[in-house]
């Protein structure tokens, strides 16, 4: 559903055709064209936040811009909200900075914590916030039949919220198995939405196929060119992500064209907040297209006009009659910098925010003791091997002895996760590529059930550091020695409840006692990322060790 026009169409035809002044005009401005991938010296009229011309009219308000460059509104083609650690009125604030006024969002985190109140959490900053939101209902509330947080949410769950504006269309598919094996209970979902996300990845060949025969139609999951390439060819649409550990434009740039740039977009996906605040949103992600070799024009048309006919908003995208008047003020000089972002033709502020008030986020548990930690076997032992930059892991294998872990020597540690629904249902493993030398790391943010999540080199601070998070009802933990840094998440034990400068410094803290005890940069996303299992290859949940590959559950020793 698209928001109420206050301007009618008479009133549109009779200003764009000069009979009634306009407005506002921007006038001296150059212009970016996504139709053409032009750059076009004009004046732009705009009325009651539509552009209803481009050229000179007659206006009661003049804005000289002096031949700045001026691009439509930027687009995210898929975001997670909570990722970025801050309630959407301030994730809206900092990411209108950077010229960000459309974002797409699924939110699938908070959906798998609070179930429908989620997704009316979510909604209910829709109008108040300085962007346009619009969301994608999460098809995978759980991740997978078996991988149920704190919610089920079924097709008639999420038929309620198909007339309610903002909602236009079905979140990531990630249950690859279902869809390939005709799950009748998901088909059901499919049912509900033209527009259809996926998340597919390394699929490929006839399963692909099949997948895509089913409806669904993009995906953010690439992590080569050549896996972009087939998507792409078979019709998909494809996102290049740039989050805090899924960094996959560089490696994707190579499957982009000028002919097919109209399938492709950017998303930030999972990018906290620290990232956004130092580096930035899809501004950064166009600097960094640009950077890597892609065609300036071409990067600009991915974030504003591609994810606007994708998602069949053709009110937006471009500076063209009858859009709404969304654009970024560029700075002077050739980088893309933005100076300062209109929407609906006004300045857009961000100096205050709308008051975030927190949601409950279901901590029915206890926290663990060290002799819930221990691990069964000796020998041959499968370990989750960390992929910098990727949210893949790879399947490891080595002789551990259970008694001389923490290994620092070669980086293999305990990880664990202790349900926060059900108390007493804990599951330990082994991971490498953390680095950790002392201490340990715990968070309540644990794709995609968010149960509660540690790494450590003893028992005793890994139980230390989950109990923080326990006792704070949501939050992120380090711990060493006597020194305890923490980040509250009160929002469904997803997202502060404080500015985003004090959410950033926090973050900020945390990084540097991680960096004190040797951790390797974003742990916390990684940490995250270690319960998904709909990631290849190798998982870990309450329930065990999980091999993405069999689909199934597999002891830690072989």
């Amino acid at each position: 559903m698209r928001e109420h026009d206050p301007l009618s169409r008479q009133d549109l035809i009779d200003t764009a055709r000069g009979l009634r002044t306009t407005g506002t005009l921007f006038s001296n401005a150059e212009v970016f064209n996504p139709f053409t991938g032009e750059w076009q010296h004009t004046d732009f009229a705009v009325e009651k936040g539509r552009v209803t011309g481009t050229g000179h009219y007659r206006a009661h308000t003049e804005v000289d811009l002096k031949g700045r460059r001026v691009v439509p509104g930027l687009i995210d083609s898929h975001v997670h909200i909570e990722s970025s650690l801050l309630c959407p009125s301030e994730f809206a604030r900092l990411v209108a900075g950077h010229g960000t006024t459309t974002v797409i969002a699924d939110p699938h985190e908070i959906a798998n914590v609070c179930g429908a109140s989620g997704i009316d959490y979510v909604l209910s900053y829709r109008g108040k916030i300085p962007l346009d939101l619009f969301i994608l209902l999460p098809s995978c509330v759980p991740a997978t039949p078996s991988d149920i947080g704190g919610a089920v949410l079924e097709a008639e769950d999420l038929a309620v919220f198909r007339e309610r504006e903002g909602v236009i269309g079905l979140g990531e598919v990630m249950n690859v198995p279902g869809v390939l094996g005709s799950d009748p209970a998901l088909f059901r979902k499919l049912d509900l939405f033209t527009i259809i996300d996926g998340h597919a990845p390394l699929l490929t060949g006839k399963d692909l196929s099949a997948y895509i025969a089913a409806g669904i139609q993009s995906d953010h999951e690439c992590t080569s060119a050549s896996e972009a390439r087939e998507k792409i060819r078979k019709g998909m649409f494809v996102y290049l992500r740039e989050g805090s550990t899924e960094r996959n434009i560089r490696s994707l740039l190579p499957a982009v064209t000028r002919e097919n740039s109209n399938r492709v977009s950017f998303a930030t996906d999972d990018r906290h907040v620290d990232m956004i605040f130092d580096q930035g949103h899809i501004d950064d992600c166009i600097r960094k297209a640009i950077s890597s070799g892609l065609q300036p024009e071409v990067a600009l048309r991915m974030a504003t006009l591609s994810p606007a006919e994708r998602f069949g908003l053709h009110d937006r995208g471009a500076l063209a009659p009858g859009r709404v008047a969304d654009f970024c003020v560029l700075s002077p000089g050739e980088e893309f910098i933005v100076d300062q972002t209109f929407r609906r033709g006004l300045p857009v502020r961000t100096d205050t925010g709308l008051p975030c008030i927190p949601m409950a986020g279901k901590f029915q548990t206890i926290p663990p003791r060290p002799g819930d930690l221990s691990l069964q076997g000796s020998g041959m032992a499968r370990v989750i091997g960390i992929v910098p930059d990727q949210i893949i892991s790879v399947p490891l294998v080595y002789d551990v002895d259970p008694d001389d872990v923490p290994d620092t020597n070669r980086d293999l540690l305990k990880v664990v996760v202790c349900s926060r629904y059900h108390p007493g249902r804990i599951a330990t493993g082994l991971v490498h590529g953390f680095s950790l030398a002392e201490g340990a790391m715990a968070g309540s943010v644990s794709h995609d059930a968010h149960n509660v999540i540690a790494v450590g080199v003893s028992d005793d601070e890994i139980c230390r550091a989950m109990a923080r998070v326990i006792e704070a009802q949501g939050g992120l933990a380090v711990i060493s020695d006597t020194r305890v840094s923490l980040l509250p998440l009160p929002c469904a034990g997803l997202m502060s409840a404080e500015p985003y400068e004090r959410v950033y410094s926090d973050l900020q803290s945390l990084n540097r006692h991680l960096r004190d005890i040797g951790a390797i940069d974003q742990a916390f996303m990684y940490l995250s990322f270690l319960a998904l299992t709909v990631i290849p290859h190798l998982r870990i949940t309450d329930r065990g060790l999980f091999d993405v590959d069999t689909f199934a559950h597999v002891p830690v020793y072989t």
